[in-house]
């Protein structure tokens, strides 16, 4: 297949689009570069520098690399961004993600996979959260999306777009050649990684009096491998007319404590820690539930215990000091 893959020099988008190569797909990587990596973007990619709310540039695309399909990842996930500055949210994922449906459409493009998040679902009544819990997002980031999958449904119905959301939380770790290089990186992990390598004095925890087992927040950490490979096979099953959601999980959870003390087992160094107060949005427990996909594409995580991911991804910290570059 011919494969567009926005904000292709991202993290997940530029691990999803080597293994999509991999596997023998054609992928053009249209990214605008404003928080990705030219380096990032894999060897036998097409690239093109763009936003997705340039019509112009995404029709360019589409038409010269004849798309079938385009896989969507060109979005901001901070959720505590999103609460001190909705509108840029709201800006981007959202209204970008809407011209970016609007040319596919005109180009005749109905094929569409979104990389959505487990967090439209909020504070969950149940864990782990399968694809029919109540939509009730608590920060903005998660309402962005939230509408995107909203106008997802519609266009489906009224004009044939085939699509596929997965929704999901923490990706970590990293493949041999692309890992995680965010600037400035907010991620748990990372974080973590870097009090070990030394370029920190220590790492904070936001909220120690959640209603969990060691009082810190939980969360869902997924291989970038993982969730890459969930991507080929949505997009591999898609067909115009149709419409998924699929929820990723790694089958557990993992509290703040719990990934610092596996950091300091794997990496063999003291990595201090700080408490903070809890952020704005955040909630106790956020697992979710991988069996539908599990049933219907037969995807499993090959990397479920956090010491491997944790491992892939100090591998690649040591590997790359200065991440992608100055």
């Amino acid at each position: 297949m011919n494969l567009l893959v926005t904000g292709g020099a991202g993290y997940i988008g530029s691990v999803t689009s080597e293994l999509l190569i991999a596997r023998g797909h054609n992928v053009t990587v249209l990214d605008n570069l404003a928080t990705g990596h030219r380096d990032a973007v894999p060897e036998g990619a097409a690239f093109v520098q763009g936003d997705v709310a340039d019509a112009d540039m995404v029709g360019f695309a589409l038409e010269e690399y004849g798309i079938d399909a385009v896989l969507h990842f060109a979005a901001y996930s901070l959720v505590g961004e999103s609460m001190q500055q909705p509108l840029r949210y709201f800006r981007n994922n959202t209204a970008g993600s809407l011209a970016l449906l609007e040319t596919m459409l005109a180009h005749g493009v109905r094929r569409f996979v979104l990389s959505s998040t487990a967090a439209l679902f909020g504070t969950p009544d149940g864990v782990p959260i399968g694809e029919d819990a109540t939509v009730r997002p608590e920060n903005v980031y998660g309402e962005s999306k939230a509408l995107t999958e909203r106008m997802l449904a519609w266009l489906n119905r009224t004009a044939g777009l085939g699509y596929v959301t997965l929704r999901y939380f923490n990706a970590a770790g990293a493949s041999a050649r692309l890992g995680e290089d965010h600037r400035p990186e907010t991620h748990l992990i990372p974080l973590v990684l870097q009090v070990a390598a030394g370029k920190r004095e220590s790492i904070a925890v936001f909220g120690d009096d959640y209603p969990t087992d060691d009082g810190t927040a939980v969360r869902d950490y997924i291989h970038v491998l993982d969730l890459a490979e969930a991507h080929r096979l949505a997009v591999e099953a898609l067909v115009e007319g149709e419409a998924r959601a699929y929820n990723l999980g790694n089958g557990r959870g993992f509290s703040v404590r719990e990934v610092i003390d596996v950091c300091r087992r794997v990496t063999g160094r003291p990595i201090a820690e700080v408490s903070a107060p809890r952020r704005p949005g955040d909630t106790p427990v956020l697992v979710a539930d991988s069996a539908r996909i599990q049933g219907e594409l037969g995807w499993r995580p090959s990397h479920p215990d956090l010491e491997s991911i944790v491992a892939s991804a100090w591998a690649w910290a040591q590997a790359h000091p200065e991440g992608y570059g100055a």
